[in-house]
């Protein structure tokens, strides 16, 4: 196939939202090692996928010794796993070999690595210190890292059932009123669900196609009115707003901590900003879904005058039907 220059393939398999970390350590190496690898071999992104797997058992067998050489071998052994981790997507979308399973096998491992890394890394301090502390640091480890993911996953399915409704109730509504449209949401409110769109297509790895009268963000930007100027910032070099998600909070359990020697305290500093992000999604979910409800019932109200302004002229015209028999 023919390979496009470095600036479309960056269009074409970057995402338009991403975590910090990717963006600015891994999109620069990743991105044209995928197209290095379309043009001249024959890898798969399942072989990718599988490559990252094997470095990262690598980088767990580094930790596991405990000693500050073998971590900082390990942590740059996880960084080249994760990069590898980056380009199997982006191959698929390049290439269009993408699959379905590929997507299923992409996220297992990616926590099959975690959790074997944080035995690997916590046990490795156990061995050296004799301090228990770091057996349960694991289990926090593994418990964080499943709950982002359990916790994004919900969230979208939260947002995609809330578009569907929305969607319904708009057509209905522009239905009973004669093909008139759907009321109109603040430009803002848009544009804060457009950034919603990206963290699921970058959860899930499929585009999310939005539904008409998108669930409205009026509550959230009222409480915190500077943060459309953060968000602006932030979009304008392809970073999520999310800054601490489930790829900073690894990295910096595995890399950052095993490159300081700080095992410990970075772990807990990184779990502590993992769960206060974590509370600010759910709380924006919580009042998303207020507004998601206020927009029902403007939906609902439209439907219901529509209905009974229909009703009145029928009424009318049995009457009129009644004085002519007579």
């Amino acid at each position: 196939m023919d390979i496009p220059p470095l600036a479309e393939v960056r269009s074409r398999t970057e995402k338009k939202r991403d975590a910090w970390w990717t963006v600015l350590l891994v999109d620069p190496v990743a991105t044209p090692l995928v197209r290095w690898t379309a043009m001249w071999t024959r890898i798969t992104p399942n072989q990718i996928t599988w490559a990252a797997l094997l470095l990262g058992l690598g980088a767990a067998a580094c930790f596991a010794q405990g000693e500050w050489q073998w971590l900082v071998i390990g942590a740059v052994i996880y960084h080249v796993s994760f990069i590898f981790d980056c380009m199997d997507g982006k191959l698929a979308r390049l290439t269009g070999k993408g699959s379905e399973f590929g997507g299923w096998l992409d996220y297992i491992f990616d926590r099959i690595r975690v959790l074997i890394c944080a035995v690997a890394l916590m046990g490795g301090q156990y061995e050296q210190t004799g301090n228990v502390a770091f057996v349960w640091l694991a289990v926090a480890v593994v418990f964080l890292d499943a709950l982002r993911y359990l916790d994004a996953l919900q969230i979208f399915k939260v947002r995609q059932a809330m578009r569907t409704k929305l969607q319904a109730a708009a057509d209905e509504a522009a239905a009973v009123t004669s093909g008139s449209t759907a009321p109109a949401q603040p430009a803002a409110a848009q544009r804060i669900e457009d950034e919603d769109e990206a963290s699921d297509e970058a959860l899930t790895g499929e585009p999310v196609v939005p539904a008409l009268g998108k669930v409205t963000q009026e509550s959230f930007l009222r409480r915190f009115t500077r943060y459309s100027r953060i968000r602006d910032f932030l979009i304008s070099h392809r970073i999520r707003t999310h800054l601490i998600s489930g790829i900073e909070f690894q990295m910096a359990v595995f890399i950052i901590a095993p490159l300081t020697g700080a095992i410990m305290g970075v772990t807990i500093g990184a779990g502590i900003g993992l769960l206060v992000f974590e509370l600010a999604i759910v709380y924006k979910l919580m009042l998303s879904t207020r507004d998601f409800e206020r927009v029902m019932a403007r939906y609902r109200r439209t439907i219901d005058a529509a209905g009974a302004n229909a009703a009145v002229p029928s009424q009318t015209d049995a009457s009129a039907r009644m004085s002519t028999s007579a």
